[in-house]
């Protein structure tokens, strides 16, 4: 009915479209899902049938109209366009995400947040660094205090346990994951790499500028 195929095929698939919903034997009854592609082709065999003549074609979608015997939805169902129905969804949908965050994000202290890094904020070496120490310290102490103490009661303190500067770490790098999913989603990275391409060009242009200046005046 709404394919590509000679009108008579078209005209056929339309009528045995109609007849399959009278002889239904379900109750209530199913109605006829047709996307909005397929809405468009079947204006286009209205015109088609109207231009050949054929009345019958108005007055059977008029009547289908006022039975309510047509469902309209936005997905197309066909086989071979899920992939692309798929791909459009995806596409409102960061379009829509893109949309908030710049709403909620632009020209406010909550941007400064998003594109922090973690890592760098803490000074993610240094307290590494700082954790391992007081570890081994830690365990010399109570080491030493084994020797002329009874330190059973704090013995599990020295046992291995998790250091501070490794759960940060793992928060940082699920923090930097997370940004990656949001940049994804939101496209906002690229405005920022955009950004500083232009800086970066805009140096090497004014480098170019002064290294030609220079070359001029020894000339």
């Amino acid at each position: 009915m709404c394919g590509t195929a000679s009108l008579s095929h078209r005209l056929g698939g339309l009528y045995c479209l109609y007849c399959l919903y009278e002889t239904q034997p379900f109750k209530p009854t199913f109605k006829v899902y047709l996307s909005l592609g397929e809405i468009k082709k079947l204006r286009t065999l209205m015109v088609d049938a109207k231009t050949n003549d054929i009345k019958v074609v108005p007055s059977l979608v008029k009547r289908m109209l006022d039975r309510n015997i047509l469902l309209f939805g936005a997905v197309d169902l066909m086989a071979d366009s899920v992939t692309e129905t798929v791909n459009q969804l995806q596409q409102l949908q960061d379009a829509r995400v893109k949309h908030a965050y710049e709403k909620l994000f632009h020209s406010t202290p909550i941007d400064r947040y998003v594109h922090m890094d973690l890592g760098m904020e803490v000074d993610l070496g240094k307290l590494q660094k700082m954790s391992s120490e007081y570890a081994v310290a830690k365990n010399v102490a109570i080491a030493e205090a084994s020797n002329i103490l009874d330190v059973t009661d704090i013995k599990h303190l020295s046992e291995d346990k998790e250091l501070i500067g490794d759960v940060v770490k793992k928060i940082a790098d699920d923090w930097n994951d997370q940004k990656e999913t949001f940049y994804k989603q939101t496209g906002c990275r690229e405005d920022e790499m955009y950004e500083q391409e232009l800086l970066q060009q805009l140096l090497k242009d004014n480098d170019d500028d002064e290294d030609n200046e220079k070359e001029g005046s020894q000339d």
